[in-house]
């Protein structure tokens, strides 16, 4: 039961990291064409932090993952800021 409670968060991590990883380089995709690339390309480099393979990398590379509580308040972070105080998000209202 407890292997199979812990592949089923880590199925659900995988799920939502890919899936936030793809917004938030969405988003910064938008900000190149739309607003500026500079805000565009960190927005880029962000997303990598969602993605499992690259969060694998880090881990393997330095031993250091970034732990979901940082992720998720990145996330806040990155959705706050594009809704609320960037260029695209005025161009989205």
């Amino acid at each position: 039961m407890t292997n199979n409670l812990t592949q089923a968060n880590t199925t659900t991590a995988t799920i939502a990291g890919w899936a936030f990883g793809m917004v938030v380089f969405a988003i910064g995709v938008a900000n190149i064409f739309l607003v500026s690339p500079i805000p565009g390309v960190v927005y880029l480099l962000f997303s990598l932090v969602y993605f499992p393979p690259a969060s694998a990398f880090l881990k393997e590379k330095t031993g250091f993952s970034i732990p979901p509580v940082v992720k998720i308040l990145l996330g806040i972070f990155i959705i706050w800021f594009t809704l609320g105080v960037s260029d695209l998000g005025d161009m989205i209202d």
